[in-house]
């Protein structure tokens, strides 16, 4: 599969082969490495997946910055060492580039570099061990704006956050949310979609995603796993009426003064499944 590679100077050059603008769906991938030998491998990989497409490839942080924003990209594969602090370089890239997602190749597992890369904005973080496939499917997940951690990061993460969860109440710091704002936070940690959050709430799809990208910036959270997250861990939306999918409403009568049952808790695990904004 013919791809466009980023010089050692910095200039982009077009290589040979390159094929024209793919149809909708098609993944566009950058992949910026510092070992040649991964690229190429790389670019074997996703040269045998229809919805795949390398357009671009890098071998130093600053030819990854001139291939974003020359390429129209989906999805930076990001090899870690190719900066002396990773989790900046991610924040960096982020901010230049709103569009695309970041999946970043650590060399080996590692719980620290983890959980910074992740409260960064990282959107998939992998190790080299990674197979193949699972490779491809993580690209597919990111694409589709879902975060991907390997199971051992999901725990890191799990345990980092029910360890903030642990601090006294007077150290959470203190959130202010509008009353809407909450109701669309709690349909988020119920794991409705922005469509049917739209339904419930008497909106449209993109001013859901406008209200979510606001308490995203007010609880310093990259999507709507952390967003989860933090809501279990700092009680955000105790207290607030949990939302229900629309559906039919049916009218059931009480029955032996019983009260309704208690709504329940934010569901970290329901919210990950959920389309991000």
């Amino acid at each position: 599969m013919g791809s466009t590679s980023v010089s050692t100077s910095g200039s982009v050059e077009t290589g040979e082969g390159v094929q024209p603008e793919d149809g909708k769906g098609t993944i566009r991938v950058i992949v910026a490495d510092t070992q040649a030998i991964f690229r190429v491998g790389l670019r074997k990989i996703f040269a045998l997946e229809d919805d795949i497409r390398v357009v671009g490839q890098a071998e130093s942080l600053d030819q990854t910055v001139a291939a974003m924003q020359k390429f129209s990209a989906d999805v930076v594969i990001f090899e870690a060492a190719l900066s002396p602090n990773p989790a900046d370089a991610v924040s960096d890239l982020l901010r230049q580039s709103t569009s695309c997602r970041l999946v970043v190749v650590l060399q080996e597992p590692d719980q620290e570099m983890t959980l910074d890369l992740f409260r960064r904005g990282a959107h998939g973080i992998v190790s080299r061990e990674i197979e193949p496939e699972m490779l491809v499917e993580c690209l597919r997940k990111v694409a589709q704006g879902e975060p991907w951690l390997e199971s051992r990061a999901v725990i890191w993460v799990m345990e980092a956050y029910r360890t903030q969860g642990v601090r006294p109440a007077g150290s959470r710091p203190k959130v202010s949310l509008t009353p809407k704002e909450s109701l669309i936070v709690s349909c988020v940690t119920q794991g409705m979609k922005n469509k049917e959050i739209a339904l419930r709430v008497g909106t449209t799809e993109q001013v859901v995603k406008n209200y979510l990208r606001k308490v995203y910036d007010k609880l310093g959270v990259a999507d709507r796993l952390e967003l989860a997250l933090y809501c279990l861990s700092h009680r955000v939306v105790e207290g607030v009426g949990q939302a229900k999918p629309a559906q039919p409403a049916q009218t059931v009568p009480p029955t032996n003064g019983h009260a309704p049952a208690a709504p329940e808790k934010p569901n970290a695990a329901a919210a990950a499944s959920g389309s991000r904004s």
